[in-house]
C-alpha cells in the first residue's frame, strides 16, 4: 500500500473555532456550486439501465431536449 500525503485530523474541543466555521461555509458553497438538472439537462434522480448503450441513449436524449429548450428560449 502506498501512502500519499499526511492527514491532520482536527482536534475536538468544547468551543467552536471561527476558522473551522469558515471552512464549513466554504465547503457548503462548493457543494451548492455543483451542477443540477438545470445545467446538465438530466433530471435529478437515480436511473438504472441494463446496458451502457441504454445509459448513453438516455443521456443523449436529455441533452438534445435541453439544447432544443435553450434554443427556443433564446429566440
Amino acid at each position: 500500500m502506498k501512502t500519499v500525503g499526511k492527514r491532520h485530523p482536527t482536534p475536538i474541543s468544547q468551543m467552536g473555532a471561527g476558522a473551522l466555521l469558515e471552512q464549513g461555509a466554504l465547503f457548503n458553497q462548493s457543494l451548492q456550486a455543483l451542477p443540477t438538472g438545470d445545467t446538465t439537462f438530466i433530471p435529478k434522480g437515480v436511473y438504472f439501465f441494463k446496458t451502457l448503450d441504454d445509459a448513453d441513449a438516455h443521456r443523449d436524449e436529455c441533452l438534445a431536449k435541453g439544447m432544443a429548450q435553450r434554443a427556443r428560449a433564446r429566440r
